[in-house]
C-alpha cells in the first residue's frame, strides 16, 4: 500500500526551506516530488531595475554558503558585456579567493552532511571551527565576514593584505591535516559508510542526460569542470586536475568534495607562489557605466555546487535581462530519480550529498 508523506516545508537538516512529498510503500520510496519557491525573491527581475554595480549584493544572497562565487560570476558577466579586461594580478587574487571560498563551502557541507546521516554534532562542530579559520582569511582580504561584495569591474575592491600568504599557508597546512582526520573518522564508522555507500546511485549516462553538474556530475564519473574545460582567470596556468569518482552514490559525491578541498589547497599554494606584482584594484563603483560593447553575453563559472551559467542582455545603464542557470536547481531536479527505490531515511543522505542551497534554487 502506497502512503503519501510530507517532509517539510521546514528546514530539512539545515539545507533550506524545502518541501518533499514522498510516496512510500512500507519503507521504500516509490516517488519523490520536490516543492520549491519558499525563498523566491525575483532577483532576476529585480536586477533589471538597478544599475550594474548595485546588483552584486543581491547576487551574493543566492548562494549564501559561497557568496563570493556569485559575486564573481555576475561581475565577470558585466565585464564581458562592457569589454573590460581584468588586471593580471587581479586574476590571480580572484583565483585564490574563489578557491578559499570553495574550501569554506565544502567544510560547511561536510558538517551538515555528517549530521544528516547520524554523526550528530561531532563533525559538525569540527567543520565549523575549521571553516571559521578560512572565513577569517576571506575577511582579511575583503573586509567582510560573509557577504563580501569584493569584486569590482576590472579587479577587486582591495588587494591581498601584507602577510596574507604566510597566514594562508598556516591555515591551509592545518586544514590539510584535518581533511585526513575527517576521512579517517568518518570512513571507519560503519554507520556513516552504510548510510552512504550504494545509496542514491546516479549512473554516468543518466547524470549526463539529466544535466547535473559539479561534484554530483563528477561523482558519477564525468570529469567535466569549467575550471578545466573552459578555463578562466589563471586556471590554465595552474596544474589543475578535476576530481572524479565512478560509483555515482552518496559516498562518491562525498569523496569528490573531500578531494576537491585538497585540490583547492594545492591550487591556492601554487597561485600564491606565482602571484605577480602589480595593481589588483578595479574601477570605483559607478552607477552609470559606458555603453555595453556586447549586447548579449553568456558566461559560466564553476561554483562549489557546480556550473553556474549567466546570460545577460546588456543595456547602457543596467541589465535589460538576466537569466541564471543555477547548479543547485539542476541537481535538485534529479533528486526524484536518485531517490526512487531507496529507504525513507535515505532521503536525507541523498539530499545532503546533493549539497542543496535553496536560495540558489528559488532565486
Amino acid at each position: 500500500m502506497v502512503t503519501r508523506i510530507n517532509i517539510g516545508p521546514v528546514h530539512p537538516s539545515t539545507h533550506g526551506v524545502l518541501r518533499l512529498v514522498a510516496d512510500v510503500d512500507g519503507d521504500t520510496v516509490v516517488n519523490l516530488e520536490p516543492h520549491i519557491g519558499f525563498l523566491h525573491r525575483g532577483v532576476e527581475k529585480l536586477v533589471e531595475t538597478r544599475m550594474y554595480m548595485q546588483n552584486p549584493p543581491y547576487m551574493e544572497k543566492l548562494d549564501y554558503i559561497a557568496p563570493m562565487s556569485y559575486d564573481d560570476a555576475y561581475v565577470a558577466t558585466v565585464e564581458k558585456a562592457m569589454g573590460v579586461e581584468v588586471k593580471e594580478r587581479a586574476m590571480w587574487v580572484r583565483t585564490v579567493l574563489l578557491e578559499l571560498q570553495r574550501i569554506a563551502s565544502h567544510l560547511l557541507w561536510l558538517g551538515t552532511m555528517a549530521n544528516d546521516v547520524g554523526q550528530f554534532f561531532t563533525v559538525f562542530m569540527w567543520a565549523f571551527t575549521d571553516r571559521d579559520m578560512v572565513m577569517r582569511l576571506l575577511e582579511e582580504a575583503s573586509g567582510a565576514r560573509m557577504f563580501y561584495v569584493n569584486m569590482r569591474i576590472g579587479g577587486l575592491i582591495r588587494d591581498l593584505p601584507p602577510g596574507f600568504g604566510e597566514k594562508a599557508g598556516e591555515v591551509l597546512a592545518y586544514i590539510e591535516k584535518r581533511i585526513k582526520k575527517y576521512e579517517n573518522f568518518l570512513e571507519k564508522d560503519p554507520l556513516f559508510t552504510e548510510r552512504m555507500k550504494g545509496i542514491g546511485v546516479l549512473s554516468r549516462e543518466r547524470a549526463i542526460e539529466l544535466g547535473v553538474t559539479g561534484p554530483v556530475l563528477r561523482g558519477s564519473g564525468v570529469g567535466y569542470d569549467v575550471r578545466k574545460n573552459n578555463a578562466y582567470y589563471v586556471y590554465d596556468k595552474l596544474n589543475f586536475r578535476p576530481q572524479t569518482r565512478s560509483d555515482g552514490d552518496c559516498f562518491a559525491r562525498y569523496k569528490v568534495r573531500m578531494l576537491e578541498m585538497a585540490e583547492s589547497i594545492r591550487l591556492v599554494r601554487e597561485a600564491l607562489a606565482k602571484m605577480p606584482e602589480g595593481d589588483a584594484l578595479g574601477m570605483p563603483i559607478k552607477l552609470i557605466l559606458p555603453s555595453a560593447k556586447n549586447r548579449m553575453v553568456s558566461l559560466s563559472r564553476e561554483t562549489p555546487r557546480g556550473e553556474c551559467l549567466m546570460y545577460m542582455v546588456a543595456d547602457s545603464q543596467k541589465p535589460y535581462r538576466l537569466s541564471i542557470r543555477a547548479p543547485t536547481f539542476i541537481n535538485l531536479a534529479a533528486m526524484p530519480e536518485i531517490s526512487r527505490g531507496c529507504r525513507t531515511a535515505d532521503i536525507f543522505a541523498i539530499s545532503g550529498s546533493l549539497d542543496l542551497v535553496m536560495g540558489d534554487v528559488d532565486r
